[in-house]
């Protein structure tokens, strides 16, 4: 039987879970840049939302400690539940578990505060009691120092957990340029949150296609033809 991490992510093996992506968290990273962070968070969110990606959101002590959601994720998922939890563990809650399981996919991609923390002892958990694999999105998360998430990922690596970054797992998630009916929404989110990638983009529009500069946004490019399209 082929090791089931040889097997690319896709829309229909795999979940997403935001952990902890609240203000309070984010003030402690020191591992990235905190715009960094939520930028890349963001484009993860879009991601998912574009391939119908079941998504998990838990937070930590809201209204006590740790503070609200970022604003621009929750805008992505206006109507998924936020799973509020006392435990620095996701694992040890219930309702995660309960939510994780009803979407019935073993490949879980995390991003979440902090890596050292909240991340780490989720993975080894999922891992261990819930036989689950483990991606985590090593620049959708953060450490309170830049050791303390490297040697959070080194920990988790070493046990079986797979280190990717957004873009990574979007562009696996597309696989193929071809695939029309999100060729548009994932060229958009580059072009939002990729810096010199999405730059690139608009390059192409305007220099090598020749789309009006004014317009070139609410182009795209026909993945096959190579042409702009309306």
């Amino acid at each position: 039987m082929s090791d089931p991490k040889l097997h690319l992510l896709t829309p229909k093996n795999s979940q997403l879970i935001f952990i902890d992506h609240q203000p309070q968290m984010a003030f402690g990273v020191q591992s990235i840049d905190r715009q960094v962070l939520k930028n890349n968070t963001v484009a993860l969110a879009k991601s998912a939302k574009v391939f119908g990606i079941p998504v998990t959101i838990t937070t930590v002590e809201t209204e006590s400690f740790s503070g609200h959601t970022y604003p621009e994720l929750l805008a992505v998922f206006p109507e998924e539940p936020i799973l509020e939890r006392t435990s620095m563990n996701s694992w040890d809650d219930q309702k995660v578990r309960d939510a994780l399981a009803q979407n019935g996919r073993k490949k879980i991609v995390v991003a979440g505060l902090w890596t050292e923390v909240c991340n780490n002892s989720f993975a080894l958990d999922a891992m261990r009691h819930g036989g689950y694999e483990i991606y985590m999105v090593a620049d959708a998360s953060g450490g309170t120092s830049k050791e303390a998430h490297d040697y959070a990922m080194q920990r988790m690596i070493q046990v079986g957990v797979v280190p990717v970054t957004w873009q990574q797992v979007m562009l696996e998630w597309q696989r193929d340029w071809a695939r029309r009916e999100t060729y548009d929404a994932v060229t958009t989110i580059v072009r939002e949150h990729s810096g010199a990638y999405g730059m690139g983009i608009d390059y192409a529009y305007t220099m090598v296609h020749h789309a009006p500069e004014r317009v070139a946004h609410g182009k795209r490019l026909d993945p096959v033809h190579a042409s702009v399209a309306e």
